[in-house]
């Protein structure tokens, strides 16, 4: 990921004023690209990238994100996407069309370890996590001095079994509106059914193994018993099924039986702060659809 500097992020906003993304799903059938190439083309719109794919060209599900320059975009925005309708009807798509210019807006969740966290602000403050945070909120004040000298407002709301369902309306609220994206930065609390129906498919996750073989406390310590010879990280949307969302990006270290297991630990944490990072910014970025139980992630 490109750290941008300030003076490079204004420039990237100037030059990305009039560009625009649209993300579209629908059947797989002949002509897709060539309506919506066509339909840009009348738009008097350039075409910077474009990515397909399809599960099968007979019967599949087809998945493009184009992304393309328009001269005046703010103005023509609505009228855009009101042009695109009928197109988008005849194929059944499922589609959106997003300013790449606008700044989504993200809170993030974190409970005592602040890895990830420190990863998160640190790209952001150094301009390369194109987004504003707009909270941290936590069940420790661990973090509060660390966050609110990026300037960012920090709210400590604890959680406990008996106060469990209070706290959670507690953190709804202290989530401005608006926001396009939660991050659980190995935030160490299960969110219950209510608050995923607020943010479907808008929480990203980190957990912290390839796959979720060591479930429960101390996983590292349960890693090194076993012996194991990858360590690694998974980076998902977040569903009522425990560690079983959609899968946005993934990465592995490889150890040996060296490694005791607190280096096991400060390996793991860097692949779980590289792994959130890229897919958070894939997130903010449009960068991925999301299928079934699976990702279609254009990187």
């Amino acid at each position: 990921m490109h750290l941008l500097s300030e003076r490079e992020w204004l420039s990237y906003r100037q030059k990305n004023k009039d560009r625009a993304r649209m993300l579209i799903s629908c059947p797989d059938r002949a002509g897709i690209v060539a309506a919506v190439s066509h339909f840009l083309f009348e738009q008097g719109a350039n075409i910077v990238q474009s990515d397909q794919y399809t599960t099968d060209p007979e019967t599949g599900r087809f998945f493009m994100r184009i992304e393309f320059d328009v001269v005046n975009l703010a103005d023509r925005y609505e009228r855009i996407k009101e042009s695109f309708e009928p197109i988008a009807a005849s194929y059944s798509m499922e589609w959106s069309l997003v300013e790449a210019n606008r700044r989504k807006k993200m809170a993030i969740f974190v409970s005592k370890e602040d890895h990830c966290l420190l990863e998160l602000l640190w790209l952001w403050k150094s301009g390369a996590l194109h987004a504003d945070i707009e909270v941290v909120i936590s069940n420790h004040p661990d973090m509060r001095e660390t966050v609110e000298s990026f300037g960012i407002p920090y709210r400590h709301i604890p959680v406990t079994k008996e106060r469990k369902a209070e706290a959670e309306e507690e953190q709804l609220a202290a989530v401005p509106q608006g926001v396009d994206l939660l991050v659980l930065a190995r935030y160490m609390q299960i969110l219950s059914p209510r608050f995923l129906q607020e943010y479907p498919m808008q929480i990203i996750n980190i957990h912290h193994s390839f796959l979720p073989a060591f479930i429960g406390a101390k996983p590292y310590e349960q890693a090194y018993r076993r012996g194991v010879k990858l360590i690694g990280a998974t980076a998902h949307y977040v569903t009522e099924e425990l560690d079983a969302g959609p899968i946005i990006e993934q990465d592995v270290q490889r150890v040996t039986h060296q490694e005791d297991v607190e280096t096991l630990k400060q390996l793991g944490r860097q692949v779980e702060r590289t792994v959130l990072a890229r897919a958070v910014g894939w997130h903010l970025e449009d960068r991925v659809l999301v299928y079934g139980n699976k990702t279609i992630v254009f990187p």
